[in-house]
């Protein structure tokens, strides 16, 4: 398997290419113009603001009149990825749990994803497609995704808990909170209803080779329903003749030969010196207002990734990028970067929730990491009340506020498309809003 090259110039490319028009008529198509953008946003080689940026650049340079405005398709799906985060920032690790009960108690799933699944021979098109497209590439197109959630947990009856676990190494833009909320939302433990698909819906948004007539899928939405409040799971038939794909094994470390101890080499690099830790989340150039002379240090924390081990693929998509800024790495326990890092005169990163304990530990300048919208400080139980408290409370100091909204008195502006000024404020006022439309 060939990953795609990580470097920041390819990720440029693709945001110059993007269609911000052609994105929000046809995203849910599996051939739909999307960005392809999500590994390089989640190993934090470019950040949501310069992929907004850039589409509006590229929507101008288009001769686009038409505004990309907050409420784009393309603003709310990078809107999805910061409510995530969010419900990670205030649940922590209960997102890893049930959020609350979904339609059926949790004792009636199981625990592992069948072998017929892993193996790609169900003989349910969509899903054989699905699982050897993860395979072969690491990639799944959303909707994908949602297919195959909604398959396992609702027909096959596997705890929505296994599958995230499973697939969430296997992508390369697999980001924890993304992940596994979104298996909540289709399995109704992080939604109101579940999530349910059938034939016809595939045939509108995939490619014929995709398409199951005949399946098990190929019903209405009320059978459906009647499937998956039944703790019975539905009969399949994988095909016995059919070669399996192998599935390909998780590593805890890359295979290209990193250290996995520290040696003397890189405490003579870093003592009394500056140090950036670049790490899988933080793959973006070091932050420009660092000191002169400050040493790059390529951090892997043996303790994450034996607890959560990847694909090779993804390993092959991190390593390029991580050895291209760092040219110390190693893969070693927290205590061995503590004993290193004792030696550091500062020591910098960029926050990520992946790996914040071991951050937090060995940073003495963890800077936040980037975000789009604003800092929403009470929790949101749905995306539309975060996303309705992200209008109210957009300001000036949030990156997407100069990114979509009209300079005053621009002839060109859509009022429509964007949030508008509230009154000024008055006395008593505890602070000045923004509010969407």
């Amino acid at each position: 398997m060939t990953s795609p090259d990580p470097s920041r110039p390819e990720a440029l490319r693709r945001i110059a290419a993007i269609d911000a028009e052609a994105y929000a008529r046809t995203r849910n198509a599996l051939d739909g113009a999307v960005t392809g953008l999500s590994p390089w946003i989640t190993h934090g080689i470019v950040t949501p603001a310069e992929v907004l940026a850039g589409a509006i650049a590229a929507h101008a340079a288009a001769g686009r009149r038409t505004p990309i405005g907050l409420q784009h398709r393309l603003v709310m799906e990078l809107g999805w990825r910061e409510y995530f985060r969010h419900v990670w920032h205030h649940r922590g690790d209960a997102i890893l749990r049930s959020l609350h009960e979904g339609v059926l108690p949790g004792a009636a799933y199981a625990d592992a994803v069948p072998d017929d699944v892993r193996q790609a021979r169900t003989g349910v098109p969509v899903i054989d497609r699905a699982v050897r497209e993860l395979h072969a590439s690491g990639h799944l197109h959303n909707h994908a995704r949602l297919w195959l959630a909604s398959y396992l947990v609702h027909l096959r009856k596997v705890h929505w808990r296994a599958g995230a676990d499973w697939l969430w190494p296997r992508l390369l833009d697999g980001d924890l909170a993304s992940n596994h909320l979104s298996w909540q939302w289709v399995a109704a433990t992080g939604s109101r209803k579940p999530y349910l698909f059938n034939a016809e819906n595939i045939a509108r948004h995939a490619p014929p080779e995709w398409h199951s007539p005949g399946s098990v899928l190929d019903t209405d939405y009320d059978s459906l329903e009647r499937i998956a409040r039944s703790p019975t799971p539905v009969r399949t038939r994988p095909r016995p003749d059919a070669e399996g794909l192998p599935e390909p094994a998780l590593q805890a470390e890359p295979s290209d030969g990193i250290p996995t101890r520290i040696g003397a080499e890189l405490h003579e690099q870093v003592r009394g010196r500056e140090v950036w830790l670049a790490h899988p989340w933080a793959l973006g150039d070091p932050p420009a207002d660092l000191p002169a002379g400050t040493v790059v240090v390529g951090l892997l924390v043996a303790e994450t990734h034996r607890a959560r081990p990847w694909s090779a693929a993804r390993w092959n998509f991190v390593m390029p990028r991580l050895r291209q800024l760092a040219p110390h790495c190693a893969l070693a326990p927290l205590a061995q970067w503590r004993a290193l890092l004792r030696d550091a005169r500062r020591v910098h990163a960029r926050d990520d929730p992946h790996l914040r304990p071991a951050l937090e530990a060995l940073a003495t300048d963890l800077r936040p990491a980037p975000r789009l919208f604003p800092h929403i400080a009470r929790p949101c139980d749905s995306f539309s009340q975060w996303w309705t408290r992200v209008g109210r409370e957009l300001s000036p100091a949030d990156p997407v506020f100069s990114l979509v909204c009209p300079v005053p008195g621009d002839p060109d502006a859509d009022p429509v498309a964007y949030p508008v000024l509230p009154p000024p404020r008055r006395a008593g006022d505890r602070r000045a809003r923004w509010h969407r439309p």
